[in-house]
Protein backbone atom coordinates (compact mmCIF):
# COMPACT_ATOMS: atom_id res chain seq x y z
CA UNK A 1 0.00 0.00 0.00
CA UNK A 2 1.21 3.52 -0.79
CA UNK A 3 1.38 5.88 2.15
CA UNK A 4 2.21 9.57 2.57
CA UNK A 5 5.90 8.81 3.19
CA UNK A 6 6.28 7.27 -0.29
CA UNK A 7 4.61 10.22 -2.00
CA UNK A 8 6.43 12.81 0.09
CA UNK A 9 9.87 11.52 -0.90
CA UNK A 10 9.60 12.82 -4.45
CA UNK A 11 7.98 16.07 -3.36
CA UNK A 12 11.08 17.07 -1.42
CA UNK A 13 13.22 16.76 -4.54
CA UNK A 14 16.31 14.69 -5.25
CA UNK A 15 18.95 13.96 -2.67
CA UNK A 16 21.53 16.73 -3.01
CA UNK A 17 23.75 15.80 -0.07
CA UNK A 18 26.63 14.69 -2.33
CA UNK A 19 26.39 17.58 -4.78
CA UNK A 20 28.67 20.61 -4.49
CA UNK A 21 27.08 23.96 -3.83
CA UNK A 22 29.51 25.79 -6.15
CA UNK A 23 32.23 24.91 -8.68
CA UNK A 24 35.50 24.06 -6.96
CA UNK A 25 34.02 23.17 -3.57
CA UNK A 26 35.01 19.50 -4.00
CA UNK A 27 38.55 20.68 -4.75
CA UNK A 28 38.74 22.82 -1.61
CA UNK A 29 38.64 26.12 -3.48
CA UNK A 30 36.82 29.28 -2.40
CA UNK A 31 33.41 30.10 -3.88
CA UNK A 32 34.46 33.49 -5.25
CA UNK A 33 37.41 35.85 -5.45
CA UNK A 34 41.08 35.03 -5.87
CA UNK A 35 41.75 31.30 -6.18
CA UNK A 36 38.19 30.38 -7.13
CA UNK A 37 37.32 28.53 -10.34
CA UNK A 38 37.13 30.85 -13.35
CA UNK A 39 33.58 31.01 -14.67
CA UNK A 40 32.52 30.80 -18.31
CA UNK A 41 32.41 34.56 -18.90
CA UNK A 42 36.08 35.07 -18.07
CA UNK A 43 37.06 31.99 -20.06
CA UNK A 44 35.20 33.22 -23.14
CA UNK A 45 36.74 36.69 -22.87
CA UNK A 46 40.21 35.13 -22.59
CA UNK A 47 39.82 32.85 -25.59
CA UNK A 48 38.34 35.64 -27.73
CA UNK A 49 41.33 37.87 -26.92
CA UNK A 50 43.82 35.08 -27.64
CA UNK A 51 42.08 34.17 -30.90
CA UNK A 52 41.98 37.85 -31.97
CA UNK A 53 45.73 38.13 -31.38
CA UNK A 54 46.37 34.95 -33.38
CA UNK A 55 44.11 36.20 -36.16
CA UNK A 56 45.84 39.56 -36.26
CA UNK A 57 49.28 37.93 -36.56
CA UNK A 58 47.96 35.48 -39.15
CA UNK A 59 46.45 38.27 -41.25
CA UNK A 60 49.77 40.11 -41.42
CA UNK A 61 52.12 37.14 -41.76
CA UNK A 62 50.06 34.46 -43.54
CA UNK A 63 47.26 36.33 -45.36
CA UNK A 64 44.71 35.13 -42.79
CA UNK A 65 45.19 31.40 -43.41
CA UNK A 66 42.91 29.47 -41.02
CA UNK A 67 45.51 26.78 -40.24
CA UNK A 68 48.14 29.44 -39.56
CA UNK A 69 45.75 31.18 -37.17
CA UNK A 70 45.14 27.91 -35.31
CA UNK A 71 48.89 27.19 -35.18
CA UNK A 72 49.66 30.68 -33.84
CA UNK A 73 46.94 30.27 -31.22
CA UNK A 74 48.36 26.89 -30.18
CA UNK A 75 51.93 28.19 -29.98
CA UNK A 76 50.80 31.13 -27.85
CA UNK A 77 48.98 28.78 -25.47
CA UNK A 78 51.88 26.32 -25.26
CA UNK A 79 54.59 28.92 -24.70
CA UNK A 80 52.79 31.30 -22.37
CA UNK A 81 50.75 28.82 -20.32
CA UNK A 82 53.73 26.46 -20.11
CA UNK A 83 56.10 29.15 -18.81
CA UNK A 84 53.96 31.79 -17.10
CA UNK A 85 50.75 29.90 -16.34
CA UNK A 86 48.61 32.29 -18.38
CA UNK A 87 48.15 33.56 -21.92
CA UNK A 88 47.58 37.18 -22.90
CA UNK A 89 43.83 36.60 -22.85
CA UNK A 90 44.00 34.88 -19.48
CA UNK A 91 45.95 37.79 -18.06
CA UNK A 92 43.46 40.33 -19.43
CA UNK A 93 40.52 38.34 -18.01
CA UNK A 94 42.21 37.93 -14.62
CA UNK A 95 42.63 34.16 -14.70
CA UNK A 96 45.55 31.71 -14.72
CA UNK A 97 46.27 27.99 -15.12
CA UNK A 98 47.73 25.92 -12.27
CA UNK A 99 48.27 22.24 -11.55
CA UNK A 100 45.67 20.80 -9.18
CA UNK A 101 48.25 20.57 -6.39
CA UNK A 102 49.46 24.13 -7.03
CA UNK A 103 52.24 25.56 -9.13
CA UNK A 104 52.75 26.19 -12.82
CA UNK A 105 51.39 23.61 -15.26
CA UNK A 106 54.73 23.09 -17.04
CA UNK A 107 55.52 22.52 -20.72
CA UNK A 108 54.05 19.02 -21.16
CA UNK A 109 50.74 19.94 -19.54
CA UNK A 110 50.60 23.13 -21.61
CA UNK A 111 51.29 21.19 -24.82
CA UNK A 112 48.61 18.54 -24.29
CA UNK A 113 46.13 21.06 -22.87
CA UNK A 114 46.63 23.37 -25.87
CA UNK A 115 46.27 20.61 -28.43
CA UNK A 116 43.03 19.46 -26.82
CA UNK A 117 41.84 23.07 -26.64
CA UNK A 118 42.43 23.41 -30.39
CA UNK A 119 40.13 20.44 -30.97
CA UNK A 120 37.35 22.54 -29.34
CA UNK A 121 35.16 19.62 -28.17
CA UNK A 122 37.25 18.82 -25.04
CA UNK A 123 36.96 22.47 -23.99
CA UNK A 124 33.17 22.60 -24.16
CA UNK A 125 32.57 19.34 -22.28
CA UNK A 126 33.08 20.07 -18.60
CA UNK A 127 32.32 18.71 -15.15
CA UNK A 128 30.47 20.29 -12.20
CA UNK A 129 33.72 22.04 -11.21
CA UNK A 130 33.80 23.80 -14.62
CA UNK A 131 36.89 21.84 -15.68
CA UNK A 132 36.94 21.01 -19.38
CA UNK A 133 38.28 17.69 -20.59
CA UNK A 134 41.49 19.47 -21.60
CA UNK A 135 41.97 20.55 -17.96
CA UNK A 136 40.99 17.18 -16.54
CA UNK A 137 43.40 15.35 -18.88
CA UNK A 138 46.36 17.27 -17.49
CA UNK A 139 44.98 17.80 -13.96
CA UNK A 140 44.99 21.58 -14.29
CA UNK A 141 42.64 24.26 -12.99
CA UNK A 142 41.74 27.65 -14.45
CA UNK A 143 41.52 29.98 -11.44
CA UNK A 144 40.79 33.65 -10.87
CA UNK A 145 43.92 35.72 -10.19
Amino acid sequence: MVDRKDIGSWLTGPDTSGISKYPGERLGLPESGTGSIARAGRRIIAIVIDWAIALLISNFAFAGDAWATLAIFAVEQILLVGTLGYSIGHRAAGIHVVKAGGGAPGPLAALVRSLLLCLVIPAVIFDPDHRGLHDKAMNTLLLRS
